[in-house]
């Protein structure tokens, strides 16, 4: 048998040196903050090696929509593409951080506009089309705790950042931009998830975008020129899944 090598591996490696790899995920775990309409993890130990069995094996229950999780478009729309359909290439793409954190100090239900997205492209030149969109808020600094991370009032209502539709149809329709991801729970701001109101979430899915969810701090990366990963298990029509999702720079 003749075994055929290629240059990739070191083309790779040389490309990697002395890159910054910045984990975007949290770690999951019972208790964590979640969709209030979702059942909490449940974690059970069939072989634990502290018991003196030979090895430590978990059982997880868990929604696909759990912490740091992907959701494909067939997580909204019917027909949709599933986990398996996305393609592997398509997991990793050119980083593109539209920051609104400043202003979320100031006012929790604040969203981007296109002036944010004009600013981007007039520091960094034109959004390219394929990449990943990551909207950074400082939300993720409410993570783990859920009553931080709902941030609702008096009236129950929940003041969390979120996208707008002026800045998903532009990025989209006018930057054919291939994924989105945020650092809070949802789509769409706090002051629409509240009253039922997902219409942002479905209108990317709609547009057989995928996005990622709940993703850790993006403080420290640059607004252009990194790249993200993000990688999900393979189940066969799946809606959703707990993703690993990092960011070289």
């Amino acid at each position: 048998m003749t075994l055929t090598t290629t240059a990739a591996w070191p083309a790779l490696q040389s490309a990697l040196a002395g890159r910054t790899f910045t984990d975007l995920t949290h770690a999951f775990h019972p208790g964590q903050p979640r969709f209030a309409a979702f059942p909490d993890e449940n974690r059970e130990a069939l072989f634990d090696l502290e018991r003196g069995d030979g090895f430590t094996a978990h059982r997880y229950s868990i929604v696909g929509q759990w912490g740091t999780h992907v959701d494909p478009p067939s997580h909204f729309i019917r027909g949709g593409r599933t986990l398996d359909r996305i393609p592997v290439q398509d997991m990793i793409l050119p980083l593109v951080v539209l920051d609104i954190t400043r202003r979320v100090e100031r006012d929790p239900d604040a969203t981007p506009t296109l002036r944010d997205v004009h600013g981007w492209e007039d520091r960094n030149g034109r959004i390219p089309a394929g990449c990943f969109v990551a909207l950074r808020t400082g939300w993720s600094s409410r993570w783990p705790d859920g009553d931080a991370m709902a941030n609702k009032d008096a009236d129950g209502v929940s003041h969390t950042p979120g996208w707008s539709r002026e800045v998903l149809s532009f990025l989209v329709e006018e930057r054919s931009v291939s994924a989105i991801g945020h650092e809070q729970t949802d789509t769409d701001p706090g002051l629409a998830t509240s009253h039922g109101d997902f219409g942002l979430e479905t209108y990317i899915l709609a547009k057989d975008r995928w996005q990622i969810e709940l993703m850790a701090d993006l403080s420290g990366l640059p607004e252009s020129g990194a790249a993200i990963v993000a990688s999900w298990a393979k189940p066969s029509e799946g809606s959703g899944f707990p993703a690993r999702v990092f960011a070289i720079s």
